[in-house]
């Protein structure tokens, strides 16, 4: 027999509430193309997102992707030493002037394309991880078609296009990159450097990001800029445990950069927030029957922080599904019900699995007979 309990008026968080805010309420978009994407995917806004346009360095959040993906893998080490190539060295636009045959650590070219945008870095660093920027443009082709990217071709892996050969991605294309690499934390240890040095404090990097300084909670990610693409950015801030994305494309200046993003994560701030549900109520111990233990405990899968706009949050509530005692044996991690958040319209916007906190062995014939016997020496 199955128990369905509702706990009433609770505030949860984990709620994709995706509806799109209307133009007026953002304010103009002087850029040609926009996306307001929440971390977790959600988008909030969009205006002209998918319209192919050149992204400039921001191509640079796939590079960086791709080498946090192998750092975090441990196909690479932060430590490893990369060497830059003749190829490399030649690349032209913001750079350190990267020599054939020198040598910088892994982190320290990160930090060079994250804050400097340094275009022979992010050369050399392909050049590292796949043998050849040919054989990387690949895998970063590949990435951005496993993300959902239908409008993006990248041809480099810097943005720095040259004659007829052209990078071509969308705003929405851009965010869904920007959250993958949110998924990074590593990565904010780069994108949020104001300054810095590398070369043994030789050379000095100046975050190309001014809003860094700017706006309240910027965290990152990459601006860009060449003649054919204007200026770009994707944009991403924190607070109060919301982080937000913001993806301009074609910007005809650096001013209208940052006041089309910045209008866009003001939006984002002011209606929408993180939340995580509690779902401690649901994760009670049950009784099982013939095992060797009375009882087994319940543990929640991680429902994760989602975004919820604000003016919903007192509607959401959560339900959950569990049995009165469950029959040994148990496995741990087996699931054993489920706890759903439920929004103001009685629709179900979230479920998270209940699972067994630990194994519980069914009692054999002997152990049966054992505690009967136990039970009738007591009774006497």
């Amino acid at each position: 027999m199955w128990i369905k309990r509702m706990l009433c008026g609770f505030v949860c968080s984990g709620v994709l509430l995706t509806q799109v805010a209307a133009l007026a309420e953002v304010g103009e978009i002087q850029s040609k193309a926009a996306a307001l994407y929440a971390a977790d995917g959600t988008e909030l806004y969009s205006y002209h997102a998918d319209e192919k346009l050149q992204p400039a360095s921001v191509t640079k959040i796939m590079t960086m992707l791709l080498a946090m993906e192998a750092v975090d893998s441990g196909k690479v080490s932060l430590s490893d030493m990369v060497t830059g190539s003749a190829y490399a060295a030649s690349m032209g636009g913001t750079q350190i002037w990267l020599k054939e045959g020198e040598q910088l650590t892994l982190d320290e070219m990160l930090k060079a394309i994250a804050v400097g945008s340094a275009n022979d870095c992010a050369v050399a660093v392909a050049e590292h991880l796949a043998g050849s920027e040919q054989a990387f443009v690949e895998q970063m082709n590949a990435r951005a078609k496993e993300l959902g990217c239908t409008g993006t071709t990248f041809v480099n892996a810097n943005g720095l296009d040259t004659g007829d050969q052209k990078t071509l991605t969308t705003a929405h294309d851009l965010a869904l990159i920007s959250v993958e690499l949110l998924r990074h934390p590593g990565i904010i240890d780069y994108t949020s450097i104001w300054m810095d040095t590398i070369r043994d404090g030789a050379f000095t990097l100046a975050n190309t990001n001014k809003m860094l300084r700017k706006y309240d909670g910027m965290i990152g990610l990459k601006t860009g800029y060449i003649s054919e693409a204007g200026f770009c950015i994707s944009a991403a801030a924190e607070r109060d445990g919301l982080t937000l994305i913001a993806v301009v494309m074609a910007a005809p200046d650096k001013d209208t950069r940052t006041a089309d993003a910045s209008q866009l994560l003001n939006y984002g701030f002011a209606n929408y927030a993180a939340y995580t549900p509690d779902l401690s109520s649901a994760c009670g111990d049950l009784p099982v029957v013939l095992g060797k233990a009375d009882s087994v405990g319940v543990m929640c899968d991680d429902p994760g922080s989602m975004t919820v706009q604000k003016d919903q949050v007192s509607g959401l509530t959560v339900s959950y599904d569990r049995p009165e005692s469950l029959d040994a044996p148990v496995t741990k991690g087996e699931q054993i019900g489920t706890a759903k958040v439920i929004d103001g319209n009685g629709a179900v916007v979230r479920e998270v699995a209940l699972r067994a906190a630990e194994d519980v062995e069914k009692q054999s014939f002997l152990d049966v007979l054992g505690a009967l016997c136990r039970a009738a020496s007591w009774g006497g």
